[in-house]
């Protein structure tokens, strides 16, 4: 692998300003500095996508109207130019080593497409406690196959293609369930590589009504199933 690899990372938000400051200088303390970081504001009406202007390069910003989270990665990932793709939300962050930990498991299996890490949960220290007792979280570390825990190849990542924008909130399962029906190689690390902010504004806290997506991703993953079956 080169011994400079090329990441970009995709960072979409809306109306996060108090969190993504956090989130931006998580990636660019990473001790392998990716080429670019692409925050893609999606139409925020607070001061977001002046906090990402302020930092300059290797940090741009793409804005654009509102049209959700995975609108606004596929927006990022039109522009990006690095030879590996990283996500992060904007309220979350990574862990320093983050990309250094997946970087070395592609050097350790090159046939491999994407690699995860653990996370780690914790509540926003202006979480109200009312709401803090009532959204527990697993204490330990947990695998975790979400967008921001990955670090993928773009070549593998053109394999599947852009997020759908049919779902909210399940985007990443629905992609993560198209990289599966094509056979794509993960490797889950032990190590903690994405820390996952638990705050008011979640969409899962807002938005309990949006868990219906998920029976609707299955549906369609067990339709190209039996579609390919009869094939």
């Amino acid at each position: 692998m080169n011994s400079k690899p090329a990441i970009s990372v995709i960072i979409p938000v809306y109306n996060a300003e108090k969190y993504l400051t956090e989130a931006i200088e998580s990636v660019l303390a990473q001790k392998t500095r990716p080429l670019e970081v692409i925050v893609v504001d999606d139409g925020s009406t607070d001061s977001s996508p002046d906090v990402a202007e302020r930092f300059g390069p290797p940090v741009k910003c793409l804005r654009k109207e509102n049209a959700g989270a995975p609108s606004a990665r596929n927006a990022g990932i039109e522009i990006t130019q690095g030879d590996f793709f990283a996500f992060l939300d904007a309220d979350d962050y990574w862990a320093e080593n983050k990309l250094e930990l997946q970087l070395k498991a592609f050097d350790e299996n090159p046939t491999a497409d994407l690699i995860f890490g653990h996370v780690s949960q914790f509540h926003s220290p202006d979480m109200p406690q009312e709401l803090k007792s009532r959204l527990t979280y697993h204490a330990k570390q947990m695998p975790g196959y979400l967008i921001g825990a990955m670090l993928a190849k773009r070549k593998s990542f053109k394999k599947i293609g852009f997020m759908s924008t049919e779902f909210i909130t399940g985007d990443f399962i629905d992609w993560y369930l198209r990289a599966i029906d094509k056979e794509l190689e993960s490797i889950m690390l032990p190590e903690v590589v994405l820390r996952r902010r638990l705050h008011a504004d979640n969409l899962g806290v807002r938005r309990r009504d949006l868990r219906s997506e998920y029976a609707l991703i299955v549906k369609a993953n067990l339709d190209r199933k039996r579609k390919k079956q009869k094939n």
